[in-house]
């Protein structure tokens, strides 16, 4: 079988960021199956390099998150433009697999439909427009209606479709009730993220002490709220509490997030910068809980954030601050706590205690494991999307009590 795998910003481990497409396509090479990578990069020209045993092509299409909405667009069908050239010219695929976002590389899979003849299955890791709408970029009544109707369109020509959490199968249940829609979530590399004892060496590294820490690993743009772990960080200064704040990530709002900290003078507050998968597991390996925020909007409920699914693997406590799939599952399953911005105080004192309480820590930090272990893996992962792709060849039974509980 082969697979024209599109996804505009495939990342490998050492390169850090999300790596959900680099480990599922391996999974499928493993098992067999031919993938052609189609993806962009920063440099002028073309390139091709076999990694892994996935053949990956770079498109010459730069793109920043600063960059404003007309220049998003035009980087966004640039890549669409640029991968119908290459599609034309490499081997018929069985199925063409297309990851969002952008929404626009549905139009890869509308055009490879009408003129090869071949399935595209449509893999939906945030739901837009609803996104950008909710954030405040698309305000035009006019193109909000033309976006919601290319995401119908592009939904009812799938094959198939693979959603990243239950809120986003629900959403495009709702638009498309008779679309084909499988749930793969993102996953947890339980192999290369293990829960470990603080290591004095890495502490030293990242120039951090020995003390109950809370980390967050992510991208800083506006919708991830990082600065709000800055409120927990000054009313912990402030009561004297023994614990450090860690943030490690870039995006467009680093600069904010460091002028704020600095405003507020905090001494318990460290911003690492961005680093590739080893530096994300130094940090979780010195750190005791992971901070998962969002902004509280209603469409990033339902999001499926790597930075999560890293903590649980390192088996980690977890600390949310927006109610939604990944809420209910740190409640279900007993792996830390909701933050209330407008509740801090009763915040703190729950963290305090689990500071001074090192069973109750490692109960949280064991559950997160456990959770990783039995439903998040990404040999998990790329079981189901076997299952979905190839199912006279894979086909399995898999345990879905977690997802029918936060459905």
């Amino acid at each position: 079988m082969k697979l024209i795998y599109t996804h505009q910003y495939f990342m490998t481990p050492a390169e850090g960021g999300g790596t959900r497409s680099y480990h599922l396509a391996k999974g499928l090479v493993n098992a067999g199956i031919e993938v052609e990578m189609i993806t962009s990069h920063e440099k002028d020209e073309y390139d091709f390099k076999l990694i892994d045993g996935i053949k990956v092509h770079y498109l010459p299409v730069g793109y920043q998150q600063h960059f404003g909405f007309l220049r998003r667009i035009w980087a966004f069908l640039t890549f669409v433009k640029l991968a119908k050239k290459l599609i034309i010219k490499l081997p018929r695929p069985d199925y063409f697999y297309i990851t969002s976002t952008p929404l626009t590389t549905g139009i890869i899979g509308l055009w490879a439909k009408k003129k090869f003849a071949v399935p595209y299955i449509f893999e939906v890791r945030d739901l837009w427009p609803d996104a950008p709408i909710q954030v405040g970029v698309i305000n035009n009544p006019l193109l909000k209606r033309i976006l919601f109707h290319f995401e119908k369109r592009i939904y009812r020509n799938a094959f198939k479709i693979v959603a990243l959490s239950p809120g986003i199968a629900n959403a495009i249940r709702q638009r498309c009730p008779d679309c084909n829609i499988h749930l793969v979530p993102n996953f947890a590399d339980t192999e290369f993220f293990t829960p470990s004892e603080k290591n004095e060496k890495i502490l030293r590294k990242l120039d951090l002490s020995n003390k109950f820490t809370i980390a967050y690993a992510g991208a800083i743009g506006k919708v991830n709220a990082v600065n709000e772990i800055l409120i927990l960080a000054k009313m912990a200064e402030e009561r004297k509490l023994d614990l450090q704040f860690v943030v490690m990530g870039r995006g467009t709002h680093v600069k904010e997030l460091l002028n704020e900290s600095q405003k507020l003078r905090l001494s318990n507050f460290h911003y690492v910068p961005f680093g590739n998968k080893e530096k994300v597991k130094d940090l979780l390996s010195v750190s005791d809980m992971a901070f998962v925020s969002f902004a509280h909007l209603p469409v990033l409920k339902t999001n499926s954030p790597n930075k999560f699914f890293d903590a649980l693997a390192a088996g980690k406590a977890i600390l949310v601050n927006h109610k939604g799939w990944v809420h209910d599952l740190v409640r279900q399953y007993d792996l830390g706590f909701y933050f209330n911005p407008e509740k801090t105080t009763e915040i703190l004192e729950k963290i305090q205690k689990l500071a001074d309480n090192p069973t109750m820590l490692k109960k949280h930090q064991s559950n997160s494991r456990e959770l990783a272990e039995n439903y998040f893996s990404k040999e998990t992962a790329v079981l189901r999307l076997l299952a979905l792709i190839d199912p006279e060849n894979h086909n399995r039974e898999f345990k879905d009590e977690v997802y029918i509980l936060t459905a």
